[in-house]
This record gives C-alpha cells, structure tokens and sequence, in this order.
C-alpha cells in the first residue's frame, strides 16, 4: 500500500537546519533477471536534521549529480515528499517512512547570484543620483 503522491513537506516546520553527512547507498536497476546492473536508479544521503533531533535519510534521482558537500555544509531539498510503503504481516501491516527530494543543494547558493545582482544594482543606482 502507498500514499497516491506522497505527503508533501513544510521544510522549515519539518526540518529546520539541515546539515549535509554523507552519502548512504546507491541504489542500483535490477536486469530482467534478477542480477544487480551497473545503472544506478538513486542515491541516499544522510543530513543531520535538527528539528528531528536524528539523522534522516534524503534520497535523490541518479539524474541528479553525485553530492560531496563539506561535513556539515548546511543544505536544503528541493521539493522534498514523505512517502511510505506498508507490508502486510499476520498482525496486521509494518510500515516504514521515507523522504525522497528532486536535489540536494547548498543552502543561500542559489540566492548569492541573486544578492550580489541585488547590490551591485543599488551601487549603480546611487552613484546615479
């Protein structure tokens, strides 16, 4: 049993500070036959979560580049959805969680571009007046 798409997240209110670990596993296509392929299918990171209070484990499409952060770079998801899957057993289901993220990226490194525009625009701007 699965949730049809996922329980989508309020990353402040769920996570707060994310600080980047290390790379868990690779998940990797299995052939038609059962064997393990070379082709990787996703990767899961460890990030220390503060609100948490734990270590979560975040994984990500293999179409993503591979993470090597710095130890504790602080990091944010990118669309990030909870999901479950549950097993039935004779007493009843056992359910496990999991978080699955369109990236992982750097926290304010999309921004820095964006700010360093910002306020070279302002300096244009007053030497104009």
């Amino acid at each position: 049993m699965r949730l049809a798409n996922g329980i989508v997240i309020d990353k402040e209110k769920t996570f707060g500070v994310l600080k980047f670990s290390a790379l868990r596993r690779e998940v990797h296509v299995q052939n038609e036959d059962g064997t393990v392929s070379e082709e990787i299918k996703e990767r899961t990171y460890d990030l220390k979560c503060n609100t948490q209070g734990r270590m979560i484990q975040v994984s990500v499409p293999a179409t993503v580049p591979l993470k090597d952060y710095d130890y504790n770079a602080e990091v944010e998801l990118i669309n990030p959805v909870a999901d479950t899957v549950a097993n039935a057993n004779y007493r009843g289901a056992d359910v496990d969680w999991y978080v699955k993220a369109d990236d992982i990226v750097l926290k304010n490194k999309s921004n820095l571009g964006e700010n360093v525009t910002l306020n070279h625009d302002k300096t244009i701007a007053n030497r104009n007046k």
